[in-house]
């Protein structure tokens, strides 16, 4: 009896020790299972932070070579615009220059004209007074009518001349304003070409960084839906790993304990029947 209860006390104390083993396993899987989970999540949220930190510094160097380009942009044009307003202002300089130096050139022809025809008039005025100081006594009233007549002929020419001179004047004057008239309309519709087609190029600068950041965008946020579900799908991969060692595991456990059981059983069926024989023994003793 005593032997009985000892073996039967080893054989509690070794079920509740295999018991004790089993629930330590346990408690250690679970243990393991949270570190690891724990572990999967820290390295996922370095990942993701540094994984921002990139982000945030390419869009930073983005917006820093935006400003850069917008800056290079307006410098440009305004250099350009400079140039534009010397030339324009050089040309209108050799412009009034020269019309000032052919309004001059056409007056001193004029004079000079002017002179010849007075020298050859006050010559040939001052020969009909020698002819008619010469031939006075004899031709004194035929002299005087020719001197009459040449008279009126010279103020007849001096006239003509004035409203010829008076007519080119006004003729050079009205083609010079008709020139300058045109100029201007040619100029403020090269003016008014050159704004369109500034407007037109800044839209359509606008429209293609718009659409290039577009495509960037959306470029982005689709690999960021990527990575997020890659992250994703290896998070559930890791999970189905943990989740079938663990499976198999316990199935081990289960069969172990199973197989102890069984074991333990067919060892007290041994005893049962060891003991029935040696009673049976005794009493056929």
């Amino acid at each position: 009896r005593c032997f009985y209860d000892q073996k039967i006390l080893q054989k509690t104390f070794g079920e509740w020790k295999e018991w004790w083993t089993v629930c330590r396993e346990r408690k250690l899987s679970l243990r393991a299972g949270s570190h690891y989970r724990h572990l999967i999540q820290n390295l996922i949220f370095k990942a993701w932070r540094a994984y921002v930190c990139q982000q945030q510094g390419k869009r930073n160097k983005y917006c820093v070579a935006e400003s850069h380009a917008k800056t290079q942009k307006l410098l440009r044009t305004w250099q350009h615009w400079l140039v534009y307003v010397d030339v324009q202002r050089t040309k209108h300089g050799m412009q009034s220059v020269a019309l000032a130096f052919r309004a001059r050139s056409g007056l001193r022809i004029s004079w000079a004209v002017w002179r010849r025809r007075y020298y050859q008039k006050s010559s040939g005025h001052k020969m009909n007074i020698l002819a008619l100081h010469h031939w006075a006594q004899s031709l004194q009233f035929r002299a005087w009518l020719q001197w009459r007549e040449l008279y009126l002929y010279s103020q007849n020419d001096k006239q003509k001349e004035t409203r010829a001179v008076t007519h080119h004047q006004h003729w050079e004057l009205k083609r010079c304003m008709e020139a300058w008239l045109g100029y201007l309309s040619l100029h403020r519709a090269k003016k008014l070409q050159n704004e369109l087609a500034q407007e037109h190029h800044q839209s359509r600068i606008v429209r293609q960084c718009f659409s290039d950041w577009q495509l960037s965008w959306e470029c982005r946020r689709r690999m960021h839906a990527h990575r997020t579900d890659i992250e994703k799908l290896a998070a559930s991969i890791a999970l189905r790993r943990v989740f079938a060692h663990w499976k198999h595991y316990v199935v081990l456990c289960v069969e172990k304990t199973r197989w102890c059981e069984l074991a333990e059983k067919h060892y007290k069926r041994h005893l049962l029947v060891r003991m029935l024989l040696c009673v049976r023994w005794k009493r056929l003793w």
